[in-house]
């Protein structure tokens, strides 16, 4: 058994309140090794910090990677070789982009490339979602205060509206793993200015929000323009899991009016979403035009993005837009899922290299896609699509992360061959842009956060593809969870099946794999 050391000076003085004192302890308490030793992530952390030179060293360095990485990641092994080092190795990756400098205010901030140490605001929505899992929050704490805060006299930073944003629904789906009401809802009036600042910048008079495709972070798309206000999928589905994050804070904080405001706005721009985004004829949310005219004749993957922030309505039809992403001639590549539909006469026709969005695969998207799918199948009745399709898919996105039989995560690559389109430019590694870690744990898993004290836990794993697995020292609402599937029993000795352990304390059992749910002690 393992432990942390004691909560630092510094540590206890960010603590303001009980709750926020139950956040710490997510971290301090003793990490409870009830299953898994370290034994994997030692050798993983060994290989990993011999596979090339130590180019860029930012607050964590390869030496002191093991110890931080014994402090904060949950563990996990599974019979898949690959998915096991893959997540390894996405931790490790990610420590690498931890800044603490004068620039950001002497903050922890997690930048995107290991190259440039001004913090990118593109990913931030998937840098709070990965690291939402971390035991430790100063590090998603100062994240968020450097972004909010960290600008000209207490302001958000100038460059935060760089690019689209969801980092109101990152924050509230942070809290619900945290459960830290304190400092949660010590950002809403944040949030709030946030919101307005986008309505300002991006809203039509119609309601619904527009953005240049560059400034999307999806540069050279097939719908896209660096000069027309189209009205794009992503934004405005970012917008409407912005409102309906910020009124769901504001009920945590006690501001009724706040959240019924946010809820109105919320409902709104998911009418007017559905009304004019989605093609009917297609089945597929699309770009529609600055003139508001008409619709792009492409269907790419922002289609999908809608369902990340379960923005359409189940029941309707909508659910027919999935049927193209099994489909070999729509967004299955052989290698990854495209970013537009494969037999688009305008698939990969804007050349290579200069970050293209006209079809290759990009984890970014992959990430947004998966989550998307995740909540279909989870909260939408429908037969298109299977917990298979979504296995398979994750599986192929495990195997794409690789360079030259290493682990390798890029910008981008061929979906066909596999190649990275950036080669060995130094600004592409570990390019922290992208989830992998929060997939495996919410979706594969299927540890399914909530405000509430029940355990939810929900694998999108099909039944046969393991027999066993094990997730352990999951830090969540202030205990220490452990997820294990035992098909016969005989991996782990407590008992064939899947059982969810909080604190030691057996919580949920099923015989197979599937929902089940368990009470916190």
């Amino acid at each position: 058994m393992t432990t942390t050391s004691a909560p630092s000076t510094v540590a206890r003085r960010r603590v303001c309140g009980t709750m926020a004192w139950l956040a710490l302890c997510a971290w301090t308490a003793p990490i409870r090794a009830e299953v898994l030793p370290a034994t994997a992530l030692v050798r993983h952390v060994e290989k990993f910090n011999t596979m090339e030179p130590e180019a860029v060293v930012n607050a964590v360095p390869n030496s002191a990677a093991l110890e931080w990485l014994q402090r904060n990641i949950p563990r996990f092994e599974c019979p898949d070789a690959d998915v096991e080092e893959i997540y390894y190795f996405r931790w490790w990756a990610l420590r690498k982009h931890l800044r603490k400098a004068p620039d950001t205010g002497d903050r922890y901030v997690l930048t995107e490339f290991i190259t440039k140490p001004k913090p990118v605001s593109s990913a931030l929505g998937h840098h709070l979602a990965e690291g939402r899992w971390l035991r430790d929050p100063v590090y998603l704490d100062d994240t968020v205060r450097y972004w909010l805060r960290g600008g000209e006299g207490g302001q958000p930073q100038a460059h935060l509206h760089k690019y689209s944003q969801w980092t109101a629904h990152a924050v509230y789906a942070r809290f619900l793993v945290t459960h830290d009401v304190a400092f949660t809802i010590s950002l809403l009036d944040d949030l709030v200015r946030d919101y307005a600042q986008w309505a300002k910048e991006k809203q039509r008079e119609d309601g619904l929000f527009w953005q240049f495709d560059v400034w999307d972070a999806m540069e050279e798309s097939i719908s896209g323009s660096r000069t027309k206000k189209n009205i794009r999928p992503t934004i405005n589905s970012y917008m409407f899991g912005n409102a309906q994050a910020i009124a769901a804070i504001a009920r945590l904080a006690g501001r009724a009016e706040l959240a019924v405001e946010f809820e109105q706005k919320a409902a709104t721009l998911k009418k007017l979403t559905l009304a004019s985004l989605w093609d009917a004829d297609a089945k597929f949310f699309k770009v529609r035009f600055e003139d508001g005219a008409s619709l792009s004749d492409a269907r790419e993957a922002i289609g999908f993005i809608p369902w990340y922030f379960g923005l359409p309505d189940a029941g309707k039809g909508y659910e027919a837009a999935w049927t193209q992403f099994t489909n070999p001639a729509g967004f299955r590549g052989p290698i990854g899922i495209t970013t537009a539909e494969r037999h688009h006469p305008g698939f990969r026709t804007h050349g290579t290299g200069t970050c293209e969005w006209d079809g290759a695969s990009w984890p970014f998207a992959t990430s947004q896609t998966l989550g998307a799918l995740a909540n279909v199948l989870r909260d939408y009745p429908q037969t298109t699509v299977t917990p298979r399709d979504y296995f398979d898919a994750f599986l192929t996105y495990v195997r794409a992360q690789h360079y030259d039989g290493l682990p390798y995560i890029g910008e981008y690559y061929d979906e066909s061959t596999g190649a990275w389109l950036k080669g060995r430019n130094p600004r592409s590694f570990y390019y922290n842009h992208s989830t992998f870690a929060d997939l495996l744990i919410a979706d594969v898993i299927g540890l399914r956060p909530r405000a509430d004290d029940t355990v939810e836990v929900y694998p999108l794993l099909p039944e046969r593809a393991w027999n066993w697995f094990c997730l352990d020292n999951v830090a969540y609402h202030g205990r220490t969870l452990t997820i294990l599937w035992d098909a016969d029993g005989k991996r782990y000795g407590r008992g064939a099946g899947l059982r969810v352990f909080a604190d030691g304390k057996q919580i949920a059992h099923a015989d197979r794999l599937g929902r089940i749910t368990g009470q916190l002690p």
